[in-house]
Protein backbone atom coordinates (compact mmCIF):
# COMPACT_ATOMS: atom_id res chain seq x y z
CA UNK A 1 0.00 0.00 0.00
CA UNK A 2 1.70 3.35 -0.90
CA UNK A 3 2.74 5.95 2.00
CA UNK A 4 -0.74 8.14 2.80
CA UNK A 5 0.02 11.26 5.21
CA UNK A 6 0.27 10.51 8.52
CA UNK A 7 0.51 6.82 8.23
CA UNK A 8 4.61 5.92 9.60
CA UNK A 9 6.69 4.28 6.59
CA UNK A 10 9.04 1.37 6.62
CA UNK A 11 9.71 -1.45 8.79
CA UNK A 12 12.77 -2.31 11.26
CA UNK A 13 14.49 -5.24 9.02
CA UNK A 14 17.36 -6.87 8.12
CA UNK A 15 18.25 -7.81 4.31
CA UNK A 16 16.75 -11.32 4.10
CA UNK A 17 18.44 -14.34 2.56
CA UNK A 18 18.45 -13.97 -0.94
CA UNK A 19 18.63 -10.19 -0.90
CA UNK A 20 20.74 -8.46 -3.48
CA UNK A 21 23.25 -5.96 -2.13
CA UNK A 22 23.71 -2.91 -4.92
CA UNK A 23 25.70 0.24 -4.61
CA UNK A 24 24.16 2.42 -7.51
CA UNK A 25 21.05 2.83 -8.74
CA UNK A 26 21.94 1.44 -12.34
CA UNK A 27 22.88 -1.66 -10.56
CA UNK A 28 19.71 -2.12 -9.06
CA UNK A 29 17.86 -1.69 -11.98
CA UNK A 30 19.94 -4.15 -13.77
CA UNK A 31 19.02 -6.95 -10.71
CA UNK A 32 14.95 -5.71 -11.53
CA UNK A 33 15.64 -5.85 -15.31
CA UNK A 34 17.43 -9.53 -15.29
CA UNK A 35 14.47 -10.33 -12.90
CA UNK A 36 11.77 -9.26 -14.86
CA UNK A 37 13.06 -10.65 -17.74
CA UNK A 38 13.60 -14.64 -16.40
CA UNK A 39 9.91 -14.01 -15.22
CA UNK A 40 11.47 -14.40 -11.48
CA UNK A 41 10.17 -12.20 -8.34
CA UNK A 42 11.60 -9.29 -7.75
CA UNK A 43 14.78 -9.61 -4.99
CA UNK A 44 14.62 -7.29 -1.69
CA UNK A 45 17.20 -4.75 -2.52
CA UNK A 46 20.02 -3.79 -0.06
CA UNK A 47 21.15 -0.19 -1.04
CA UNK A 48 24.72 1.03 -0.25
CA UNK A 49 24.68 3.89 -2.76
CA UNK A 50 22.37 6.07 -5.47
CA UNK A 51 20.09 8.60 -5.64
CA UNK A 52 16.79 6.31 -4.09
CA UNK A 53 19.30 5.19 -1.32
CA UNK A 54 20.01 8.63 -0.55
CA UNK A 55 16.29 9.79 -0.55
CA UNK A 56 15.30 6.95 2.24
CA UNK A 57 18.37 7.94 4.21
CA UNK A 58 20.62 5.04 3.50
CA UNK A 59 23.95 5.32 4.75
CA UNK A 60 26.27 3.34 2.49
CA UNK A 61 26.44 0.64 5.62
CA UNK A 62 26.73 -2.94 4.52
CA UNK A 63 26.70 -3.96 8.26
CA UNK A 64 23.47 -1.83 9.16
CA UNK A 65 21.45 -3.85 5.99
CA UNK A 66 22.61 -7.03 7.91
CA UNK A 67 21.91 -6.26 11.18
CA UNK A 68 19.15 -4.91 13.86
CA UNK A 69 19.73 -1.06 12.18
CA UNK A 70 18.09 -2.01 8.76
CA UNK A 71 15.37 -0.43 7.61
CA UNK A 72 13.11 -2.07 5.09
CA UNK A 73 10.67 -0.03 2.98
CA UNK A 74 8.13 -1.05 0.11
CA UNK A 75 8.80 1.64 -3.00
CA UNK A 76 7.39 2.20 -6.33
CA UNK A 77 9.01 0.91 -9.47
CA UNK A 78 9.06 3.29 -12.19
CA UNK A 79 8.29 1.88 -16.11
CA UNK A 80 8.61 3.65 -19.30
CA UNK A 81 7.65 2.52 -23.01
CA UNK A 82 10.37 4.19 -25.31
CA UNK A 83 9.54 3.40 -29.10
CA UNK A 84 8.00 0.55 -28.40
CA UNK A 85 10.46 -0.62 -25.97
CA UNK A 86 9.72 -1.38 -22.23
CA UNK A 87 12.45 -0.75 -19.77
CA UNK A 88 11.95 0.14 -15.59
CA UNK A 89 13.89 2.53 -13.52
CA UNK A 90 14.15 2.54 -9.88
CA UNK A 91 15.04 6.15 -9.23
CA UNK A 92 15.10 8.49 -12.23
CA UNK A 93 14.40 8.79 -16.35
CA UNK A 94 15.54 11.74 -17.55
CA UNK A 95 15.16 12.51 -21.63
CA UNK A 96 17.85 15.74 -22.57
CA UNK A 97 20.22 17.70 -24.85
CA UNK A 98 23.41 18.13 -24.16
CA UNK A 99 23.06 21.40 -22.30
CA UNK A 100 20.16 20.88 -20.33
CA UNK A 101 18.40 23.83 -21.98
CA UNK A 102 15.31 20.99 -23.32
CA UNK A 103 14.61 18.26 -21.15
CA UNK A 104 12.19 15.78 -19.49
CA UNK A 105 12.47 14.09 -16.43
CA UNK A 106 10.35 11.47 -14.63
CA UNK A 107 11.67 11.27 -10.77
CA UNK A 108 10.79 8.34 -8.26
CA UNK A 109 12.72 9.51 -6.03
CA UNK A 110 14.09 13.46 -5.01
CA UNK A 111 17.81 13.52 -6.14
CA UNK A 112 19.87 13.32 -9.00
CA UNK A 113 23.28 13.60 -7.91
CA UNK A 114 23.81 16.69 -6.01
CA UNK A 115 20.14 17.94 -7.72
CA UNK A 116 17.17 18.28 -5.28
CA UNK A 117 15.22 18.00 -8.63
CA UNK A 118 12.13 17.05 -6.62
CA UNK A 119 11.82 18.24 -3.49
CA UNK A 120 8.23 16.54 -2.60
CA UNK A 121 9.29 13.60 -4.44
CA UNK A 122 8.35 10.48 -2.28
CA UNK A 123 9.52 6.76 -3.57
CA UNK A 124 6.40 4.91 -2.75
CA UNK A 125 3.74 7.67 -3.17
CA UNK A 126 2.17 6.01 -6.20
CA UNK A 127 3.40 8.94 -8.92
CA UNK A 128 6.60 10.15 -10.41
CA UNK A 129 7.11 14.14 -10.03
CA UNK A 130 7.44 15.06 -13.39
CA UNK A 131 9.29 17.44 -15.31
CA UNK A 132 9.49 19.43 -18.68
CA UNK A 133 12.35 21.99 -18.97
CA UNK A 134 12.48 24.75 -22.01
CA UNK A 135 15.54 26.75 -21.01
CA UNK A 136 17.13 29.90 -23.09
CA UNK A 137 20.87 29.83 -22.62
CA UNK A 138 20.59 32.45 -20.24
CA UNK A 139 19.02 30.85 -17.60
CA UNK A 140 20.61 27.42 -17.43
CA UNK A 141 23.45 28.65 -15.01
CA UNK A 142 20.55 30.59 -12.57
CA UNK A 143 18.52 27.17 -12.68
CA UNK A 144 21.54 25.04 -12.11
CA UNK A 145 23.11 27.12 -9.51
CA UNK A 146 19.49 26.76 -7.25
CA UNK A 147 18.93 22.83 -7.53
CA UNK A 148 20.96 21.91 -5.13
CA UNK A 149 18.85 23.63 -2.64
CA UNK A 150 15.81 22.42 -4.52
CA UNK A 151 14.53 26.10 -4.54
CA UNK A 152 14.62 26.24 -8.48
CA UNK A 153 10.64 26.17 -8.45
CA UNK A 154 8.58 27.88 -9.35
CA UNK A 155 9.96 28.90 -12.87
CA UNK A 156 8.05 29.56 -16.30
CA UNK A 157 10.89 27.43 -17.78
CA UNK A 158 9.92 24.15 -15.99
CA UNK A 159 6.55 22.54 -15.80
CA UNK A 160 6.04 20.43 -12.96
CA UNK A 161 3.52 17.60 -12.47
CA UNK A 162 2.78 14.84 -10.54
CA UNK A 163 1.45 12.26 -12.37
CA UNK A 164 0.73 7.95 -12.13
CA UNK A 165 1.14 7.78 -15.64
CA UNK A 166 2.73 10.29 -18.48
CA UNK A 167 3.20 10.24 -22.25
CA UNK A 168 5.66 12.88 -24.47
CA UNK A 169 6.30 12.75 -28.06
CA UNK A 170 9.54 14.31 -28.32
CA UNK A 171 10.89 16.51 -31.27
CA UNK A 172 13.88 16.37 -32.19
CA UNK A 173 14.92 12.59 -30.89
CA UNK A 174 16.20 13.09 -27.71
CA UNK A 175 19.25 10.70 -25.75
CA UNK A 176 17.38 9.39 -22.89
CA UNK A 177 19.13 8.08 -19.76
CA UNK A 178 17.79 5.58 -17.18
CA UNK A 179 19.14 5.89 -13.57
CA UNK A 180 21.86 7.72 -14.53
CA UNK A 181 23.38 5.32 -17.87
CA UNK A 182 22.13 6.44 -21.24
CA UNK A 183 20.04 3.95 -23.09
CA UNK A 184 22.16 2.00 -25.96
CA UNK A 185 20.89 3.00 -29.28
CA UNK A 186 19.71 6.28 -31.13
CA UNK A 187 17.57 8.98 -29.16
CA UNK A 188 13.63 8.01 -28.78
CA UNK A 189 10.75 10.57 -29.35
CA UNK A 190 7.82 8.86 -27.94
CA UNK A 191 7.61 8.10 -24.17
CA UNK A 192 4.84 7.10 -21.88
CA UNK A 193 5.90 6.18 -18.24
CA UNK A 194 4.03 5.03 -15.30
CA UNK A 195 4.54 4.19 -11.65
CA UNK A 196 4.19 0.52 -9.97
CA UNK A 197 3.32 1.23 -6.80
CA UNK A 198 4.74 -1.26 -4.31
CA UNK A 199 6.96 -3.09 -6.88
CA UNK A 200 10.30 -3.24 -4.61
CA UNK A 201 11.19 -3.76 -1.31
CA UNK A 202 14.67 -2.20 -0.25
CA UNK A 203 16.62 -2.02 2.88
CA UNK A 204 18.66 0.40 3.72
Amino acid sequence: MTIAKGRPWGTPGALPDGGVVVHADIEARHVIEAARSAGRPLPVLGLLGGDLCRTLGGTGDEGRLRGEGGVTFPVDLGIVIADGHEYCFVAHLVARNRWWTRATLAMNCQWLGDWNVAPQGHPNDGVLDTFEVRLRRGERRQVRSRLPLGSHLPHPGIRARRAAEAHWSLDPATPLWLDGERLAGPPVRDLTVRAVPDAVTVVV
